[in-house]
């Protein structure tokens, strides 16, 4: 049996991940055989989730836990280390926009509400620079573990409309890109940090963007699809290659790296 890719045992946390694409990851790393933890505000939805996931025969344990404050996220991490002894794999996937965050038609930059925009650098950026502060730490004690960042097509390439969640997602590829140095140079080559930057799937955060109030698709996402060479919006399964490929140790040499799933978005113009 080629164990390459394998991730049986691993303790992989994943801060909000019980969103579409994080319930998707969850659900797959415990088929896999990981230990799954997840993290959360809400625990009727984590809960619900761990629960499932136990009900399959996997292993999953839900937190509750706001990525914005230390002390909620040092008291997960005793509980983590009491439990499992260790912490393998953080995927930072908390994350979210706000409508003031925003430019819809019919406004301008100057509309912009700068409380949300700060709101929603503060919960993409703050919230995944503290809990690797807080996670990361038992990873160089350990001197081995992956962390994998959350980024979008929006940090790649400016997109109308969502200003605020664009740049602090840029600011999350260039916190990856510091982040890997700043741990392989001074605590070893354990330590890997990448990002995975997912083109246009359907989530509830973007549904009102995505789709009409009937359910169609919005002018937004038919001039999306048009400019993207699949000619179609992603699959949330369409992620967990990438996601298991960053968790295991098939990636051992691979740190620094800010990689689309975006069925060739990025590269395409005309």
């Amino acid at each position: 049996m080629n164990d390459l890719f394998s991730v049986k045992d691993s303790v992989i946390l994943l801060t909000g991940g019980y969103g579409i694409l994080g319930t998707c990851m969850a659900k797959h790393l415990a088929k896999e055989g990981a230990k799954v933890v997840i993290l959360g505000r809400n625990p009727q939805k984590g809960e619900a989730l761990a629960k499932e996931i136990q009900s399959a025969g996997g292993e999953a344990l839900f937190l509750q836990a706001d990525v914005l404050d230390r002390d909620s996220l040092m008291a997960c991490r005793e509980q983590i280390m009491a439990r499992y002894g260790q912490i393998n794999v953080l995927v930072n996937l908390a994350g979210g926009n706000q409508a003031g965050a925003t430019i819809p038609p019919g406004k301008t930059f100057f509309d912009l509400d700068v409380s949300a925009f700060r709101g929603v650098v503060d919960l993409n950026l703050f919230g995944t620079v503290i809990p690797t502060m807080v996670f990361a730490e038992v990873m160089v004690q350990q001197g081995k573990g992956s962390i994998i960042n959350i980024s979008s097509e929006s940090a790649l390439r400016p997109l109308t409309r969502v200003v605020g969640y664009g740049c602090a997602k840029a600011a999350i590829n260039n916190f990856t890109q510091y982040l890997a140095g700043e741990l392989a140079i001074k605590f070893g080559e354990g330590l890997r940090v990448n990002a995975m930057a997912p083109g246009f799937f359907l989530t509830d955060q973007n549904r009102a963007l995505m789709s009409n109030p009937d359910g169609t698709p919005s002018d937004r996402c038919n001039t999306i699809v048009a400019h993207t060479p699949f000619r179609r919006l992603g699959k949330p399964e369409e992620l967990l290659g990438t996601l298991q490929w960053l968790a295991s140790d098939a990636s051992a040499f691979v740190t620094g790296t800010v990689i689309p799933i975006d069925g060739g978005f990025d590269a395409f113009s005309i």
